[in-house]
């Protein structure tokens, strides 16, 4: 893609000094706003990738977040699970091998027997310290300790002890877990057997071997399992010492909830250890024990993986901004560039510039834009490079025009309408004679300036002159030919109003939609006053009423009044703009309405309105408002003679001052036997 702006050689349709200074102060704000344009642009390309980046970032970082967390829930819930089900396992384990010495009855001889087979049991079960066998009544009868010596036949009456009568009711007993010595944690196993005079057999188990269980499991790199009591003593933890001392686990939320009957929730929490260490933890209940079964995670390690992943993603989000900024200044560029080579040279056609070539390769509509404004600035070049034959030609329309008013002026004399104003006429006259002889002296004048500019412009070193002179020649020509412009559009003006006055009939009457002929007049009268006052604007409003139709009138001398009065109206909107400035609003309303007979047009602008004493004298002939030599007077009584004598209708105006203007017309459907002669008097 390739763009410029250059002009070509400097020739007719290039702008002068002072409005060359005026196209740098344009392209001077032309740069701002193209800072401004690219800024946004670039601006919006980021945002919009960062966005996208951060949301896709966000939602990756949330699900990622809700897996993983998921994830702990269920590999620490079935580690405590897992942990659970070992413990439990150990302590039915040791039930078991406690079981077989219950399956004999009591009889005299088999007490050495039974001493004998409990020996075992100790060696075979590291984790029994003492075993104890009571008959079916409550005496005990046998106990070996690994702690104390051997009783046989003891006689201890334990028919009322929890660990006898539970034992007998429900086939076994667990103890609570109490502490010798207050050191090692110690839990009472009674087991009844089959038979109702096989007795209990009570062993104390040392629960100090259940780390051995604990001490295996793994939780990550630093986490660990622990084993508390209904009563919140620790049980069983990596750290022996910790159980050694006989710690009080009760102070921890994660054992105060569980103690309270709720169990831990389903959801990770977080807690502190007994530690103090900030940690995610899971619990499990071993039953038939009422123990539980604790898994805790240290927080940091837990989500390890997740900040790893947000720094993983705040990397690439810089990485993609930075990205995101170049590719929004690339972007930018390619869209921006276009834009301001075609507003650039614009302005300069604008200024008058027409040798501006606009220079845009990008293979798409700006292209083509830049190829329409190029051929633009071409016809405008020629255009005024033309520009002398058209002061020639418009010189001669004058004359001619010189002409027909004279022709017109001896028609005025001839006139029933004219002949006590004689006088009157001769001041027209000399109101048209000064601005003819104003054309062609000036219309000399600019034939000479043009001539010298041709030969300067033709002149590669411009014959001595320096451009300062060329641009005052040029500024020169530029102000005497506006000057016959204006002199040349007041005597059509008074010729086509002298011409009209004087008329001696105006073909022939015939039926016409009346709307048609309104909208006509009043399309004509706006771009009659557009082409006159480029910069000047007026909101038109329409009201037709489609049941009018068609009446009998002269189309040609109707078309004729409704287009005095709108232009009218259109003089009276641009004189209140240009005293109120951008604030006031310019509109102006065409109405027509049936009245079954007749038909009534109205057209209204919120002009400056008309005076009282105006108002009485406005159908008078030559009566005007207008400065000398900018009217003749003849327009309103033209009309009025147009609607009244010849049509006969009638012809009003309705007007506040400084507010509105309003004329209204009324036409017959049909007219009259003696108004279908054209309106000769």
């Amino acid at each position: 893609m390739s763009l410029s702006v250059h002009p070509d050689t400097p020739q007719a349709g290039t702008l002068p000094s002072a409005a060359r200074g005026e196209a740098a102060s344009r392209e001077t704000a032309g740069r701002g706003i193209r800072t401004r344009l690219f800024a946004k642009y670039v601006a919006l390309f980021v945002a919009v990738v960062a966005i996208a980046l951060l949301a896709n970032g966000l939602f990756e970082v949330y699900f990622y977040y809700r897996e993983h967390k998921a994830s702990l829930i269920r590999v620490q819930h079935e580690q405590a699970e897992a942990a659970a089900a070992k413990i439990g396992q150990f302590v039915k384990e040791i039930e078991s091998q406690l079981g077989w010495t219950t399956q004999l009855p009591w009889s005299g001889g088999s007490i050495e027997q039974r001493r004998f087979d409990a020996l075992r049991l100790l060696r075979q079960v590291p984790a029994i310290t003492e075993l104890a066998q009571v008959d079916s009544s409550g005496k005990e009868r046998l106990r070996v300790s690994r702690l104390a010596m051997d009783a046989l036949d003891s006689g201890i009456d334990l028919s009322s002890d929890p660990k006898f009568t539970e034992a007998v009711a429900r086939k076994v007993y667990y103890g609570p877990v109490y502490f010798r010595r207050e050191s090692e944690p110690y839990m009472t196993l009674a087991l009844a057997g089959a038979r109702k005079d096989a007795g209990v057999s009570i062993a104390e188990v040392n629960l100090k071997l259940i780390w051995d269980v604990v001490s295996q499991i793994k939780v990550g790199e630093r986490g660990n399992a622990y084993v508390v009591g209904p009563e919140g003593r620790l049980i069983a933890h990596p750290d022996i010492s910790l159980v050694l001392r006989n710690t009080d686990m009760s102070g921890l939320p994660q054992v105060r909830a569980v103690r309270a009957g709720g169990g831990m929730p389903d959801v990770l929490s977080e807690a502190y250890n007994i530690q103090g260490q900030k940690v995610l933890t899971a619990s499990a209940p071993i039953e038939p024990l009422r123990w539980t079964m604790f898994v805790e995670l240290p927080v940091e390690e837990a989500y390890a993986a997740l900040y790893a992943s947000l720094q993983r993603l705040a990397i690439v989000l810089l990485a993609a901004s930075i990205f995101a900024v170049l590719a929004g200044i690339f972007l930018a560029r390619r869209m921006v560039g276009p834009i301001q080579a075609l507003r650039s040279g614009a302005e300069r056609m604008g200024g008058g510039d027409f040798s501006q070539r606009i220079s845009i390769k990008t293979g798409d509509e700006l292209e083509g834009l830049a190829d329409q404004f190029n051929h633009m600035g071409e016809r405008l070049q020629e255009s005024y490079a033309d520009l002398e034959n058209k002061v020639e030609q418009r010189t001669a329309q004058l004359r001619q025009s010189l002409n027909e008013l004279r022709t017109a002026q001896d028609r005025l004399i001839q006139t029933e309408k004219l002949a006590s104003l004689g006088q009157l006429t001769a001041g027209i006259a000399h109101e048209i004679k000064n601005p003819l002889n104003f054309v062609n002296n000036f219309s000399a004048v600019s034939t000479e300036l043009i001539d010298e500019l041709n030969e300067i412009l033709q002149s590669a070193a411009f014959d001595g002159k320096t451009k300062e002179e060329v641009d005052e020649l040029t500024g020169m020509l530029r102000a005497n030919l506006e000057k016959v412009v204006q002199h040349g559009k007041r005597a059509d003006s008074i010729v086509r109003n002298m011409l009209l006055h004087s008329r001696q009939g105006s073909g022939e009457h015939r039926a016409v939609d009346i709307n048609a002929v309104v909208e006509e007049s009043l399309n004509l009268a706006y771009h009659g006053a557009r082409a006159e006052r480029p910069a000047f604007n007026v909101t038109l409003h329409r009201e037709f009423d489609p049941a009018v139709g068609a009446i009998d009138i002269y189309p040609q001398e109707i078309a004729r009044v409704l287009l005095n009065l709108i232009s009218n109206g259109f003089y009276a909107a641009a004189k209140r703009k240009e005293s109120e400035g951008e604030v006031f609003e310019p509109t102006l309303r065409a109405a027509t309405k049936n009245l079954g007979d007749r038909v009534e047009i109205r057209i209204r602008d919120n002009g400056t309105g008309i005076p009282p004493e105006v108002k009485d004298k406005m159908f008078n002939p030559f009566f005007t408002t207008k400065p000398v030599g900018e009217g003749t007077g003849l327009g309103l009584s033209m009309s009025h003679d147009i609607v009244v004598k010849q049509h006969g209708g009638t012809i009003d105006v309705n007007t506040a001052q400084g507010v509105f203007t309003e004329f209204i017309i009324t036409l017959p459907r049909e007219m009259a036997a003696g108004d279908t002669s054209g309106g000769k008097s």
